[in-house]
């Protein structure tokens, strides 16, 4: 049997962990870390930010070695966060320190390429083509479009940490606000070279979408296996960004399926969801738990 893979994906609000022999997937973890946290407005990564992500690598480093993964069979990829700050060397030289792997900072194009293959392969129905993967980050949100590839693809500046702590500064957030981040997305999406009125099938990936679908769901708790593949009418992920951007902090961290990581800046990244959604003519959207990590995952096997 060959030695396990591993994918790490370092985003601005998470960090995940994967590992198996694909398809085959033992283990696949998450930590809420807000590394992005403050990038925006300062250009670096704080030291709270910092001693966060380092915890989290030192448990995943532990779990790398109780896995038997050898270290060239691991791939780490960091996104936005890493791309924007600065002082972004202290944290490579981290990542080397902790898991003995040279961290990857992914380009906008790389990120989308590996977020298609991960969602688009694993979709169990065959999709209407083309289709459109909409990958809503802390700090960038990818928009690709293609068939069995991606054929155009777009990072877009604007993520559920970033918007959020540019416009949505109330709790909740007044209309101002509200109209304001709408106003930034409208004008990135405007921008975009993507155009989502194309696509036949939208699928979303990543903790923004799976947090909306958990609650347009109306699951009890947090259940992988009921979001995944789940078909969402637009209307009701309308109605679901809505209810959510109208809510304080501790209304959304009462809901049964809120991760309390996620509970302050959902409102954001919803806002993205929803502007987003209202540029295409699907009336069904496509929920799945593969995004990113799994397609870092494929693209270690596949070496």
């Amino acid at each position: 049997m060959s030695a396990p893979i591993a994918a790490i994906d370092c985003g601005t609000n998470t960090i995940k962990l994967l590992i198996g022999t694909l398809p085959e997937v033992a283990v696949r973890e998450v930590r809420m870390v807000r590394l992005g946290q403050g990038v925006d407005a300062t250009g670096r990564l704080s030291d709270a930010a910092l001693d966060r992500a380092f915890a989290a690598l030192d448990e995943y480093a532990a779990i790398l070695r109780a896995h038997h993964v050898p270290s060239e069979r691991v791939r780490f990829c960091a996104t936005s966060a890493t791309r924007d700050a600065a002082n972004a060397d202290v944290f490579a030289a981290g990542v080397r320190a902790r898991l003995g792997v040279e961290p990857e900072v992914l380009s906008g194009g790389e990120e989308a390429a590996l977020s298609f293959a991960g969602a688009v392969r694993h979709l169990r129905t065959p999709p209407e083509l083309p289709v459109l993967v909409v990958d809503i980050g802390g700090g960038s949100t990818e928009l690709i479009l293609g068939s069995s590839a991606p054929e155009a693809a777009h990072s877009m500046d604007i993520g559920s940490v970033r918007l959020h702590e540019r416009h949505l500064r109330s709790d909740p957030p007044t209309m101002a606000e509200v109209d304001a981040c709408v106003a930034d997305i409208d004008a990135q999406l405007d921008a975009c070279p993507v155009c989502p009125a194309a696509a036949a099938t939208v699928v979303g990936v990543a903790g923004t979408t799976i947090t909306i679908a958990a609650g347009v769901l109306g699951l009890t708790a947090y259940d992988r296996d009921a979001i995944d593949q789940a078909r969402l009418r637009v209307d009701d992920v309308h109605a679901m960004v809505d209810r959510l951007v109208s809510m304080t902090v501790n209304e959304r961290l009462a809901l049964p399926w809120m991760h309390p990581g996620r509970a302050d800046v959902i409102d954001a990244g919803a806002l993205i969801l929803s502007r987003v959604l209202r540029r295409t003519r699907v009336t069904e959207l496509v929920v799945s738990e593969a995004d990113i990590l799994d397609g870092i995952a494929w693209s270690v096997a596949g070496r």
